[in-house]
């Protein structure tokens, strides 16, 4: 195996390593909450708990990456999420899970910066559209195959393995990184953006505590109101902090780019019904619909068949051909999908209430996800790769932290048939607004579409060396 071949390889194991995760437990969620109680509240947290540090510290890691070398970056990050993977597994209580799968995310925050990061530095720009198509079919379909795992897991063993599974895939990535050596790092890495990072932990963290919340509690009530404000206060205090910090883990000169501020508005409208959809469907279909976990799972099959099979493909189109007709038809094909799902009844009749919408949601999937990667990262110099995925990683998991902690308010408490066709409802018009983002915002490759040197001035005074 040669060496770019061997680190296409790795950045998918790892980057698929962390993309699973997230989703491998939806389907496992009725199991935990039936073993540990807990209800819809527990169902949300152990779900936004890992993606809150995922998607609050990715940026971090991104500057963590860039500074330090993916190679090492990449380890840790292995080491850690085996081992907070193991501490899931053996969790006693709600409890002990939730705070397991927020360190879990943090540990999942240094893979996927890192991961693409390795594509950019190994292949020419010639080739890296299509590695990119290869990289995002195989990672994006972790939050199709995930559910068919953990159904499995669920059905023939125990939820448990959902997480202690993760073990095979990091030994596997280890051994395979070892051929490739360590990378030394950057001298002129920036100071870590230390402050930035509680401020963004803080403010994901006060607003989706309340959002979880108030299905229990109310607006009214101070647990609720207090974190909230709590919340956007941080939120605001990020973005202040970040336009004046001597090293911002958010340069914001990034989004002087259009492609890149275009496509990561785009991303959040786009992978928040991604994730909302993901969570929403093996839910109902095992509590409401009565199906096994492993059958729940493979609902969702052929949005994943076509994803791996396309995806390649619509990226070789989208490096040739432009991405932004595929970043505003795939929303909106996508969206349609879901919409076809709004017939669901009980009982749940498969093969024509849910099989042909999940065909039409792959086939926009396919058309949507690498010519958007690509889009985004074409637009950041080459040597900030690093930070523009992980700002595109972060945007995309915390677009879903929100959408999965405002479930409870779409759903008006009860995910039942009434609160799916909702669900489905809510997903298609965030994905049919994103379609409109990208047709307005993005543009086809061009020299207009590439940082300017001014911003790349700017990007070099916000990060001054050391």
């Amino acid at each position: 195996m040669d060496r770019r071949s061997r680190v296409l390889a790795i950045a998918i194991i790892v980057a698929f390593i962390a993309f699973l995760d997230g989703a491998v437990i939806n389907i496992a969620l009725p199991a935990i909450e039936a073993e540990l109680g807990g209800g819809l509240t527990l169902q949300q947290w152990a779900v936004d708990a890992y993606l809150l540090t995922l998607g609050s510290l990715i940026l971090l890691a991104g500057s963590l990456s860039d500074s330090f070398g993916r190679l090492r970056v990449l380890r840790i990050g292995l080491y850690g999420f085996g081992v907070t993977s193991i501490v899931c597994a053996i969790a006693v209580d709600g409890t002990v899970l939730v705070v397991a799968r927020a360190l879990q995310g943090a540990a999942g925050a240094l893979l996927v910066p890192s991961s693409l990061a390795l594509i950019i530095a190994n292949f020419p720009s010639a080739e890296q559209g299509r590695a990119i198509g290869r990289w995002t079919a195989w990672t994006t379909s972790a939050f199709l195959i995930g559910p068919i795992l953990g159904g499995a897991f669920v059905d023939l063993v125990s939820w448990r393995l959902v997480f202690a599974i993760n073990v095979l895939p990091i030994a596997v990535a280890l051994i395979m990184m070892r051929p490739l050596g360590r990378d030394e790092p950057n001298p002129d890495r920036a100071r870590v953006d230390w402050l930035g990072a509680t401020l963004g932990v803080v403010g994901l963290g006060g607003m989706v505590f309340a959002l979880i919340e108030q299905g229990r509690l109310g607006w009214a009530d101070p647990l609720v109101f207090v974190p909230a404000l709590v919340g956007v206060v941080a939120l605001v205090a990020f973005v202040l902090w970040e336009r004046r910090a001597p090293a911002p883990m958010l340069p914001l000169s990034l989004f002087r780019a259009r492609n890149f501020a275009a496509g990561n508005l785009a991303t959040w409208f786009i992978y928040a019904a991604f994730m909302l959809g993901l969570f929403a469907l093996p839910i109902f279909l095992q509590e409401v619909g009565g199906f096994p976990a492993t059958l729940a799972g493979l609902a969702t099959l052929p949005p994943m068949v076509l994803l791996v099979l396309l995806g390649s493909w619509f990226g070789t189109l989208g490096g040739k051909f432009g991405p932004r007709f595929f970043m505003s038809a795939g929303p909106v094909v996508v969206g349609v999908g879901y919409l076809l799902t709004v017939v669901v009844d009980v009982p749940v009749q498969y093969w024509w209430q849910v099989f042909p919408g999940m065909v039409v949601v792959g086939l926009g999937m396919a058309m949507t996800v690498a010519p958007l990667t690509s889009a985004i990262l074409g637009a950041v110099d080459p040597s900030r790769a690093g930070i523009g995925s992980a700002v595109n990683n972060a945007v995309a998991r915390i677009a879903g932290l929100v959408s999965v902690a405002s479930i409870g308010v779409i759903v008006a408490g009860a995910l039942d048939v009434d609160g799916y066709r909702r669900t489905a409802v809510v997903i298609a018009a965030l994905l049919f607004v994103g379609g409109l983002v990208s047709w307005i915002g993005i543009r086809n490759p061009g020299a207009s579409d590439q940082p300017s040197a001014s911003a790349d001035a700017a990007s070099s005074e916000e990060r001054p060396r050391s």
